[in-house]
């Protein structure tokens, strides 16, 4: 499937790592990703077409007018270190396929390995009971015993045994296949929330990514959008509280007035 697999531009970095990003729970890992190549002003350098991996089921209509099929697009980003560290390939997916997922992570790794990428970064939700009010942290794993370390100076917490669904999981098992180091980097996600975009979990990620990676990236856009999306979310729990409450919950006794208006003593 090399075929498939097209370049623009072929840069050639001394020192190069990736972030491959697909969406997920809570879009963690897809907001990470475009927020670092829109503030890194990163440059399209590729694609993998799509026709591979995707079937389209439906098209778009637009003023009435049906629109051409529309695949899901994966694009390839590629942003040179100005400091002498190491350069960031970027691969963004817009969907997961269905059925070749194996094919199209092996297409991205096959480009990581032609640009000679050391190192395969991911991003992904961990699913908890955190409420959306506290602070989120960030797990890690990664693909050797060895890197756990560099991940525990960054305050990323080893939780041990646990599951990474989708791909943003499986290109690192893919990646340990091949023989690269992998790391995966997962922001915390409240278990009742799982089908809210959560900016407040990918700004927790990117604040650890960019230290391992050296970059400095203004995040101060990805915060003001967490605390937007943390106050509508407190606006619905309320909300929903409040209709909890209406619907399954009634008085312990009512209250009869006299015809004074006056209250009349219940015996208890």
């Amino acid at each position: 499937m090399k075929d498939v697999i097209k370049l623009y531009k072929h840069p050639r970095p001394k020192s190069c790592v990736m972030l491959a990003s697909w969406p997920g729970i809570g879009d963690v890992s897809l907001t990470a990703a475009k927020y670092l190549v829109e503030k890194l002003n990163a440059v399209e350098i590729g694609e993998i077409e799509p026709v591979e991996f995707f079937e389209p089921i439906g098209v778009a209509v637009k003023d009435n007018v049906v629109e051409r099929p529309r695949f899901p697009e994966s694009k390839l980003y590629y942003w040179p270190s100005d400091k002498g560290g190491k350069s960031l390939v970027i691969f963004i997916g817009e969907e997961q396929p269905a059925f070749k997922g194996y094919e199209l992570v092996n297409c991205v790794l096959d480009v990581a390995q032609r640009l000679k990428v050391t190192r395969v970064y991911s991003c992904a939700a961990a699913v908890t009971r955190i409420h959306h009010s506290e602070e989120t942290k960030v797990w890690g794993v990664a693909t050797t015993s060895e890197l756990l370390d560099e991940l525990s100076k960054y305050n990323v917490i080893l939780r041990g045994n646990l599951r990474i669904a989708g791909l943003n999981g499986l290109i690192l098992g893919m990646a340990k296949e091949r023989g690269m180091e992998g790391m995966c980097l997962l922001g915390e996600v409240p278990s009742y929330a799982t089908q809210i975009a959560n900016p407040k979990a990918s700004l927790a990620v990117l604040g650890v990514l960019t230290k391992m990676l050296g970059v400095t990236v203004d995040l101060e856009e990805l915060d003001q959008l967490a605390k937007q999306v943390d106050e509508e979310m407190g606006r619905i729990a309320k909300k929903v509280t409040a209709e909890f409450i209406d619907q399954f919950t009634e008085p312990i006794w009512e209250h009869d007035e006299n015809e004074d208006g006056d209250e009349e003593d219940e015996e208890l």
